[in-house]
């Protein structure tokens, strides 16, 4: 059972809204989900981790990058999406400085699958270790169809302390989209939880330069 209504995070959208409309900035502002927890020990209990899609993309402006066979750098061309094929991805040399700047670069990766398997050998742990490891494609898949899967997936990840933060939209989405994301993370974030909502002490939402709005 969910312990925040649709009416409340409507409200919880329209105050956000509202505050972002008041101060315009010269960027599009995301919306932040930020989560306190509580009865919850991060070095004991088990840190959980889960991934979810959303109905609308919240982060429409998420650099995404095709390292990809001559099939997909040729797709991706196409529709204008970054690429690097195999022979770009050994001339970085499995430099390290090199690596970490790819994996800063850019914000998610789609590598084809008979790639995937080379991607250690050819780049060492390091976009492993960004957490950015590539989604595998086929050649049957839409690259435009999976780059907006990674746009529209977030992530839920417990690390050493009892607060996290993710992106679920940004200013310029309707209220119903952004009613529509901020409802389903907050109801798969809490079947994580152990004792789900006993182990939820707040919920805020709020845009990149506004003030917190509380939820729950």
């Amino acid at each position: 059972m969910s312990k925040v209504s649709t009416a409340a995070c409507r409200e919880a959208v329209k105050a956000v809204m509202t505050g972002a409309e008041e101060k315009q900035r010269k960027f599009t502002q995301t919306v932040e989900l930020q989560i306190g927890l509580k009865n919850y020990d991060p070095q004991r209990d088990k840190r959980f981790s889960g991934v979810v899609k959303l109905p609308n993309i919240p982060r429409p402006k998420m650099k995404v990058c095709v390292l990809g066979d001559a099939f997909h750098c040729d797709a991706a061309k196409k529709v204008g999406l970054e690429f690097m094929s195999v022979e770009d991805l050994k001339k970085l040399n499995k430099n390290k400085k090199l690596i970490k700047k790819l994996a800063k670069k850019y914000d998610a990766f789609l590598a084809s699958e008979v790639l995937i398997k080379q991607i250690p050998r050819l780049l060492g742990p390091g976009l492993h270790k960004a957490g950015k490891f590539p989604t595998p494609i086929s050649h049957q898949d839409d690259i435009t169809v999976k780059a907006d899967e990674l746009r529209s997936t977030i992530k839920f990840q417990l690390k050493k302390v009892l607060c996290l933060g993710v992106a679920v939209g940004h200013v310029a989405m309707t209220e119903d989209q952004l009613v529509a994301n901020i409802m389903l993370s907050v109801n798969f974030l809490v079947s994580l939880l152990k004792k789900n909502w006993q182990n939820v002490k707040s919920l805020f939402i709020k845009s990149t330069m506004g003030k917190p709005v509380r939820l729950y």
